[in-house]
């Protein structure tokens, strides 16, 4: 992956890019091949974050559902 930052945002943002460049099929075999291995951290990125909030959520939930002392 790029030494860029991203977001969830920006990362779908840049597979969106990806895909469409592959779909194109005007990539050259090199090219291809640092796209889909970008791709493929973009996506791993992209579902730790997912679980990161699904918990983070889950865990606010819990805490609002908690019987008041």
């Amino acid at each position: 992956m790029q030494e860029q930052e991203y977001t969830y945002t920006t990362a779908i943002e840049r597979l969106e890019e990806i895909l469409q460049k592959v779909e194109s099929g005007t990539e050259e075999i090199d090219n291809l091949y640092k796209l889909l291995k970008e791709a493929d951290e973009l996506i791993k990125f992209c579902r730790t974050r997912l679980y990161e909030v699904d918990e983070e959520v889950k865990s606010l939930l819990d805490s609002i559902n908690e019987p008041q002392a």
